[in-house]
């Protein structure tokens, strides 16, 4: 079936998402440097593929940089409420997508006489066009988890640098196709788990990691409940809105009719397109276990299901309730459980004390809190902003603090679990 608009078939997309996360089998060329001919005045210019809650909000933190210009964006939601979810950043449930977005970038430059030359922001259905132009230097990828890989890897293939929200991956296959890919094509990459870069996660990751707790035995990393109902088991579809092109949606994904509690925020709780609370808030909580384990670079040998339940009938198709325990080569255990309480957090517990990061910073004994990391200890990577962290990257070459390699890594126990 021919896409109204351009010529895209379903059959002729599903090779090109296949081949994307397949392991790369020819050279592709990279363009010249971040900061070449092709960036004016010396920024970075950067594209953003999605442009709901957070992909709007990663926008407007590279806007606020002084050496970023925001050349494109890209959704295929032309405007809608329903992307308005829980965020809190003044949007208060306003229109999201390519078209506002767009505005904003407008808005913003035009405002700033030092951008008194810019030529205007431009917005596309398609990622591939904006992956094909060649004076874009990096892209956010912030759109369902199904299409993270298959959008990371094109990028990467052309050159760009990629900054990619969390959960990296649908799968544990095609994190392991991003990392080639980002190897391959020596481009900067970073996760969205800013968790990393607040100072109170690192100071209780280096106490752990210097055995201010004794020796670590268990991580408690809680997740929250769904914050949405689906509808029942005699659901209808539904007509595809006008502003959707809910084909480009689909992507990668059995074809399935549309129904609105599918798309947009509420895909989270389908399972061809993202692992539900598992992989969405355990991201960030099994992220922060796997970095005050010493972990980022290897996982769990044993997972054990200890009680999730799945949904039995109905559209949605994620955990309702998690509850597994994975267990490391060090002798530690992860468990990973609901919590109706708290929505991300970790608790470490060792032989003489514990840890906790959640809504507030605890430990016992309190003394813990007054702890200094030694200069001979173990000091982990500092990095006072997420976004500004992989600008800097960028421009040195340097790590991430959440490369392709540790947000794998972050994502596995949620995948097995």
């Amino acid at each position: 079936m021919k896409k109204q608009g351009h010529d895209l078939t379903r059959r002729n997309f599903l090779k090109s998402a296949a081949s994307a996360t397949a392991v790369v089998a020819f050279p592709y060329v990279v363009p010249s440097s971040v900061l070449g001919a092709n960036a004016p005045s010396n920024r970075i210019t950067m594209g953003c593929i999605g442009l709901g809650g957070m992909g709007t909000n990663n926008l407007r933190a590279f806007m606020g940089e002084d050496d970023v210009q925001i050349l494109a964006v890209c959704d295929v939601e032309t405007g809608s409420r329903e992307y308005g979810h829980w965020y809190k950043n003044g949007w208060k449930g306003n229109f999201l997508g390519r078209v506002p977005a767009q505005k904003i970038v407008n808005d913003h430059y035009t405002n700033k006489k030092a951008n008194s030359g810019f030529g205007g922001c431009s917005a596309y259905v398609d990622f591939r066009e904006l992956i094909a132009r060649d004076d874009i230097d990096a892209v956010t990828v912030v759109t369902p988890d199904h299409w993270h890989a298959v959008i990371s890897i094109m990028a990467a293939r052309t050159g760009k640098h990629i900054y990619c929200e969390k959960p990296m991956t649908l799968t544990i296959a095609e994190g392991r196709a991003m990392i080639n890919a980002v190897r391959r094509h020596g481009v900067t990459f970073q996760t969205g788990s800013h968790e990393r870069s607040s100072g109170k996660v690192r100071f209780a990751c280096e106490l752990v990691r210097n055995g201010r707790i004794g020796r670590l035995e268990r991580i408690l990393t809680p997740v929250g409940l769904n914050n949405r109902t689906g509808p029942a088991s005699d659901w209808k579809p539904m007509p595809v809105p006008e502003d959707l092109d809910y084909d480009m949606w689909l992507g990668p994904a059995p074809w399935e009719p549309y129904h609105v509690d599918r798309c947009l925020y509420k895909f989270r709780f389908l399972l061809d397109y993202s692992g539900g609370q598992t992989t969405n808030l355990g991201a960030h909580s099994i992220d922060m276990g796997q970095w005050g384990n010493g972990t980022d670079d290897t996982g769990p040998i044993e997972v054990e299901d200890l009680g999730g339940e799945f949904p039995k009938d109905g559209l949605f198709t994620t955990p309702t309730n998690i509850h597994f325990r994975a267990r490391y080569a060090n002798g530690v255990e992860l468990i990973c459980k609901t919590d109706a309480k708290k929505w991300t957090g970790v608790r470490f517990e060792g032989t003489q004390g514990w840890i906790e990061l959640g809504k507030r910073f605890d430990t016992y004994p309190k003394s813990l809190q007054d702890s200094v990391i030694g200069p001979n200890e173990i000091h982990l990577y500092k990095s006072a902003e997420h976004h500004r962290n992989f600008l800097d990257c960028i421009k040195t070459r340097a790590t991430t603090l959440t490369p392709c390699e540790v947000a794998h890594r972050s994502a596995t126990p949620g995948h097995l679990g």
